[in-house]
């Protein structure tokens, strides 16, 4: 089974990653994008701090920690990549402004063609290996086939069979839920997810980052005012990212069965892993607030 996944590994994490964007597209609509053009500013600051503040602050992190190597790749690919379909779902359960976040949500993933391989160009090619060239094509390919066509085909199918849309969306998610549980599970009998080895200092160094990007999503729509439902939406879109996405650009770029990267590899899928687990743990936490919060009496 462990070598089964090794061999595999970059079709396990597209299969989950398209079932992942079916779900997605199916539940889209053209009346989600109508806050682009009604809500300017909130769009706008969410956008932006997920293409521009999101990169920054990975960027500070790194550099003023001295992190390197197998966990800054992690990290940077952490801030490369857009949002993904759960924070929308979160946002509902938290109250906030869930056409926000999907309008969001859609937004980078669209930009993400562009700006993922470009982010992690500027953040991580000082880390990778003197001989490694960052396959900027190849990830601009993969997000093509892999995250938008997905997406459009799931938006296709809605719009032509909006009855049995509900269905694809909710098995097309639990498909993608089973894959990512597949590669924990092939990754941990491959020996890949070595706790030991990754080391109890940069577990608690991944879950400052998971904050530092919670203040992050959480000061800067407040200094731009926005509404208690808005600022809730962008905030946990900063914080879930699509770890999905990660995964697949990981097994692209360090596949398992390449032995000369693997235990580089191996520390970047384990950074995006323990980063996901952190991400929906805090989540929770903060639907739990924000639902008291907003049902408390004024």
């Amino acid at each position: 089974m462990a070598e089964f996944y090794v061999r595999y590994e970059y079709w396990f994490a597209a299969s989950q990653l398209i079932l992942a964007m079916v779900g997605m597209g199916a539940t889209l609509t053209a009346r989600d994008f109508h806050d682009v053009i009604l809500k300017p500013l909130a769009i706008s600051v969410g956008t932006a701090i997920q293409l521009i503040a999101v990169p920054l602050a990975a960027f500070l992190f790194l550099r003023l920690l001295g992190i390197h190597e197998g966990l800054a790749i992690g990290f940077a690919l952490i801030a490369a990549i857009p949002g993904g379909t759960v924070s929308n779902i979160f946002t509902f359960f938290g109250r906030g402004d869930a056409a926000l976040s999907i309008s969001i949500t859609t937004v980078t993933t669209v930009a993400c063609l562009v700006t993922t391989p470009l982010i992690l160009f500027l953040l991580i090619n000082q880390y990778l290996p003197a001989d490694f060239s960052m396959p900027r094509l190849q990830i601009m390919k993969e997000i093509g086939l892999t995250l938008l066509l997905p997406l459009a085909a799931g938006m296709l199918f809605l719009n032509l069979f909006p009855r049995s849309a509900p269905t694809l969306s909710k098995w097309s998610i639990r498909g993608s839920l089973i894959g990512i549980f597949a590669i924990v599970v092939g990754s941990a009998m491959a020996g890949r997810l070595n706790l030991a080895a990754f080391g109890f200092d940069n577990v608690i160094l991944v879950a400052a980052f998971t904050l530092f990007l919670l203040a992050v999503g959480f000061l800067i729509p407040w200094l731009f005012g926005l509404s208690r439902s808005g600022a809730t939406a962008i905030e946990l879109e900063v914080v879930v990212r699509n770890i999905n996405l990660g995964v697949l650009i990981k097994a692209s770029i360090f596949p398992a069965a390449a032995a000369e990267t693997a235990q580089l590899g191996n520390t970047v899928l384990l950074t995006l892993l323990l980063y996901g687990a952190i991400m929906l743990l805090l989540s929770a936490a903060l639907i739990f607030v924000y639902r008291h919060t907003s049902a408390a009496p004024r």
